[in-house]
């Protein structure tokens, strides 16, 4: 990953100094909205997975979330999805989930687990090692690092309604930069997170003083291990509660972006990228090239870019860019 990090810290510079036109060129609105759509579609097996773990204290969280958002005015509106949470964590209290022995914490109870850890602990860190076959693999994870943080910049973009396409050498390098630091440590690559974003989209709070402030806290409770635990024992039907939310907004937030940039759909290229990118994504294909595991966000990602500019050039040699799909439509009857 240390490769990797410097590689996309590089572009980011790149961007930074040349211009982004290139960027928005190669990844125009319906790529950029269905990877956006993807990444929250993607995630929808994990929501789902959570929110089996206990569907009542699920469906009480998310109702609990939902009704905060629209009842509930200031302070208290904005954060709905921590009077969701907390609701849902009494109401798993009064269930017994808290105190029942899990196979995730090794056989003890949330409250046990939690109990047993330190209050102040070092991560461990690994010396990098460099292995040929390996970083070969790992450069076109800069190619799905930058789709992925193009589109997660787009859709903070369609929150907000202010143009970040000139920040965008400054989020690349930034993520580039953190992870050549994640890597000198031995840990994994870093990247911007969908879940955020979610939050974001739920809370309205857009301040970049409230994510330095919420950064600096959550560096002082990584050395905090009873936290960690604290996080870990969470039960999950919380977590699905507040997920079907999040990721769903993710989602939305992308058909938003092409709602707002007026893509032509009736243009085969533009809909069979997003058709195709959707399925792979929402599907969570996946590709192994050696060590490496490529999930359904890095090649729906990769299908978007291939088929918009593959079949964009071929409609353009053709002349074929606007011809009208044949797909069967629904008989006005009905």
């Amino acid at each position: 990953m240390l490769l990797a990090g410097v590689l996309l810290a590089l572009v980011g510079v790149v961007v930074h100094l040349a211009g982004a036109t290139w960027i928005e060129k190669a990844m125009p609105p319906v790529v950029t909205g269905s990877i956006v759509a993807l990444i929250g579609l993607n995630l929808a097996g994990a929501a789902r997975g959570q929110w089996e773990a206990s569907p009542w204290t699920a469906l009480v969280t998310l109702t609990c979330v939902l009704v905060a958002m629209v009842a509930f005015k200031g302070f208290l509106g904005r954060i709905a999805v921590l009077v969701g949470a907390l609701v849902g964590a009494v109401f798993a209290a009064i269930r017994g989930e808290w105190t029942t022995a899990l196979d995730s914490l090794g056989g003890k109870s949330p409250v046990e687990f939690i109990g047993d850890a330190a209050w102040f602990g070092l991560p461990e860190f690994h010396t990098p090692t460099f292995d040929g076959s390996v970083l070969v693999a790992f450069i076109p994870v800069v190619l799905i690092l930058i789709a992925e943080n193009i589109g997660h910049l787009k859709s903070v973009t369609a929150m907000t309604g202010r143009n970040l396409d000139p920040e965008t050498g400054r989020a690349l390098f930034a993520d580039g930069l953190a992870t050549t630091v994640a890597g000198l440590g031995g840990g994994s690559g870093t990247t911007t997170y969908a879940e955020n974003i979610g939050v974001m989209a739920a809370t309205r709070v857009y301040s970049t003083l409230a994510y330095w402030a919420a950064a600096g806290v959550a560096l002082v409770l990584s050395l905090v291990p009873k936290f960690g635990a604290m996080v870990a024992a969470i039960p999950g039907g919380i977590l699905g509660g507040l997920s079907v939310l999040l990721f769903g907004l993710i989602a939305i937030l992308g058909a938003r972006i092409w709602v707002e940039n007026k893509v032509d759909f009736t243009r085969p290229v533009n809909l069979v990228t997003a058709a195709v990118a959707l399925i792979v994504g929402t599907a969570d294909f996946t590709a192994h090239a050696g060590s490496m595991v490529f999930n359904g966000i890095a090649l729906g990602s990769i299908a978007a870019l291939a088929i918009f500019h593959g079949l964009g050039w071929v409609a353009r040699l053709r002349g074929a860019e606007e011809v009208t799909p044949n797909i069967a439509t629904v008989p006005e009857d009905l």
